[in-house]
């Protein structure tokens, strides 16, 4: 097949999640990175495009000018990555989907409601597709343990366990200039109203609804930021009540030493549980009631065929982050391609996008109003 033709918004130089979408988008051989508005400035942003091959006159001052004229050309961007600060996720979506070019999105889907609102309009208006960078969602003992929830070998849920622990804020790095990532991160006007929950809590309240099927309806949250100064939260402690009444909690945390990205997930139900933890990935714990554990891993004989269906390598050779985003790219390639021909692929039902973006969205204003009045109840 041809390759999709692909342009980037953001992750210019020393930018860590641009390249991370790169290494995925490539993993495949799906996509043919054409064009780029790689970074706010125009010489810097030139340069960076320079750097990664990309023709002079495909390396554009800003994603005005890149919407435009890649929509003007025969052999324009198909497809467009926005990997920019979350304030700047909205309008560069907006212009791209306005001229029918499909959007592929980090998250959070945007800084504030109104943004998000206003792209969930443009979205819903374009023929062109809006997918979030969901990663986790890609990884495959991830996509067994949703299918067996569904399948109902754990019976009705009742209790859904998520925490996203890290410790690389423990400190105020933000404040020594020496930290890009700090420092748009735990600035509001870039991040939005939320902290961690809007940096790392949107991923473990975007997995337990994915692996659960189920919504969240209250929460009640006490976010807070230890760190004197910090303008936006770095640990949160939400309790989750579901549709179908399902109770759950949720822990995120940017302070916590011996931490990296600790992102780990349980799900118990009447027949039984499951056990998942993103720095051991390749592994699933389903504890049937009243039977011992058992360990299923990807590629092993427990291994379904949801898992199966984004595994690359045989069992016992690592997957992880990289591979959980390229699935998501994956996943993207197939909806666009299917897109063109007038059809929409199934994968559609798995791949996040604006109704996960906006939950996300609705989680975050509901964390933060929670918090202000005192870990009251809070629907979303």
């Amino acid at each position: 097949m041809e390759k999709i033709r692909l342009g980037m918004v953001g992750g210019g130089k020393d930018a860590f999640i641009g390249a991370v979408h790169r290494i995925a988008a490539r993993i495949d051989g799906d996509y043919d990175l054409v064009a780029g508005a790689l970074s706010s400035t125009p010489e810097k942003a030139r340069e960076s495009g320079l750097a990664l091959g990309l023709a002079p006159d495909r390396c554009y001052g800003s994603f005005e000018e890149m919407a435009e004229r890649e929509a003007a050309r025969p052999d324009g961007i198909q497809a467009v990555s926005i990997v920019t600060p979350n304030h700047m996720h909205a309008a560069p979506a907006i212009a791209f989907l306005k001229r029918g070019i499909h959007v592929i999105c980090d998250k959070p889907l945007t800084a504030t409601m109104e943004q998000a609102d206003e792209l969930a309009v443009a979205a819903r208006a374009s023929q062109a597709l809006f997918l979030l960078t969901h990663n986790y969602t890609g990884y495959p003992m991830i996509r067994q343990a949703r299918e067996m929830v569904a399948a109902g070998d754990l019976g009705r849920i009742r209790v859904v366990q998520v925490e996203y622990p890290q410790d690389w804020l423990t400190e105020a790095s933000e404040a020594t200039g020496s930290n890009k990532q700090a420092e748009w991160r735990t600035d509001p006007a870039r991040s939005g109203a939320g902290g961690s929950i809007g940096d790392i809590g949107t991923h473990a309240h975007n997995l337990a609804c994915f692996v659960t099927g189920l919504q969240v309806e209250k929460l009640a949250a006490d976010l807070h930021s230890f760190v004197p100064g910090r303008r936006v939260d770095d640990n949160a402690h939400i309790l989750l009540r579901f549709a179908g009444g399902a109770r759950g909690s949720l822990w995120c945390s940017q302070v916590a030493p011996g931490n990296e990205n600790a992102l780990r997930l349980r799900v118990y139900g009447e027949k039984g549980g499951l056990d998942w933890a993103q720095e051991d990935p390749n592994y699933l714990w389903h504890t049937p009631f009243g039977q011992p554990k058992r360990l299923l891993t990807r590629g092993g004989a427990g291994a379904s065929a949801a898992a199966g269906a984004v595994s690359r390598t045989p069992g016992g050779h690592p997957e992880g982050y990289l591979e959980g985003f390229a699935n998501i790219y994956a996943g993207a390639a197939e909806a666009i391609r299917a897109a063109a021909k007038g059809e929409r692929a199934p994968v559609l039902d798995v791949l996040p996008g604006l109704d996960a973006g906006l939950a996300g969205m609705r989680f975050i204003a509901a964390a933060v109003a929670s918090s202000q009045a005192d870990a009251a109840w809070v629907a979303l």
